[in-house]
This record gives structure tokens, sequence and C-alpha cells, in this order.
């Protein structure tokens, strides 16, 4: 059964349900369904981890993609209006959408926690630093149910024991996957992997 959580404290002015009305006008189906499950994922992590924040586990997983399904315009501006650092203008939404995402967050939807914030733009990139929080919504949407890849078991597996050990799977596989497909790797995701990976 789906755990709920009421919310209490003023991260988000409003209720759950208030919330998911407002993620949902902006997300395909598709992706609003992957947003619920990376937040029972999330919720289901964290019940080994005694003292997070489940009102703010449940939040932050709910609009980790909030930004997802906006323009390329969309983003540009954003990053031109609130002066962000103008290499992100060289990147795509694989990037924005996490980096720039929480400008959309504070703007639409009045939440100002930066340990929310944080757990959003570091939720494809990681970070050298991460909170636990920061962790579980990293880890939640690598290994949401519908998520089916070469090792997601053992990925599974391995988180639901070790969160950390879950953090330093996910890097290295993830930027190996980048490596073998000759692709751009954004520099966070270098600073994370060199923190998390190659230190341990």
């Amino acid at each position: 059964m789906n755990e709920i959580i009421e919310y209490k404290e003023n991260i988000f002015p409003g209720t759950r349900d208030e919330l998911i009305s407002l993620v949902r006008s902006k997300l395909s189906t598709k992706r609003f369904e992957h947003v619920l499950r990376v937040e029972q994922t999330a919720l289901d992590l964290s019940k080994q981890h005694q003292n997070v924040d489940l009102e703010k586990v449940s939040i932050a997983a709910l609009v980790h993609d909030y930004a997802k399904e906006r323009s390329n315009d969309d983003f540009i501006n954003k990053i031109k209006e609130k002066h962000l650092d103008q290499d992100l203008l060289n990147w795509n939404n694989a990037i924005w959408h996490g980096v720039v995402g929480p400008e959309f967050i504070k703007d639409e939807l009045r939440i100002y926690d930066e340990e929310v914030l944080d757990a959003v733009r570091y939720h494809t990139t990681g970070n050298a630093y991460m909170t636990t929080l920061a962790k579980l919504i990293y880890m939640a949407d690598y290994l949401e149910p519908h998520r089916d890849f070469p090792g997601v078991e053992d990925a599974r597996n391995l988180t639901y024991h070790d969160l950390d050990a879950g953090v330093i799977y996910q890097t290295w596989h993830t930027l190996k996957y980048l490596i073998e497909k000759k692709s751009l790797i954004y520099p966070a995701t270098i600073l994370t992997y060199n923190s998390w990976v190659a230190k341990h």
C-alpha cells in the first residue's frame, strides 16, 4: 500500500494533493506516473534512515522532474533571467531540468527549502556532497519500479542495504555509460565520481 505523507511544515504552502495537482498540470501522464513511483521508492528507502524528514522526501520526489517537459526557450530564458552560470547555455534538458529546475519550483510552487531544492539540483548529476535527502532522490529516480537495465536488481539490493553504496554504484555506472557512448559529460558528474567512486 502506498504511503501518503501529510504536509504540516509549510515547506510547500498547501497540501500534498494540491502539490500533486500542480505537478500533474506540467507533465505528461507517463512522466507524472514516474514521479509518483519515485516518491514511493524514496519513502520506502527512507525507512532505514530514522532522521530523515519524510515530508521533505515526498516534496522533493514529487517536484524532481517538475521542469522536465519545459521548452528549451523556457530554460534559456530562465538561465538569463536568474543570472545563472552562462555555461549552462551550452547544455540541454538532461542537465537543465535538474540544475535549472529549482528556479521554476521557487517561482511557481513557492518552495524555498534549500535542502529540497538541492535534492532536485543533484538528482541527475549527483554532487560531491549530498545530504541523505539528496541521496534518496538520486537513488529513487534511478531505481523506481519501472527502471529496467542490466544490473538494476543488483543496484536495488545494494541501495536498500547501504544508501552510500548505491550512490557509488549509480555514479560509476552512469559515467561508464556516458563514456562508452562518447557523450559530453557535465563537469559536476565528474566531481561526483571523484568524490564518491575514486575516493572509496
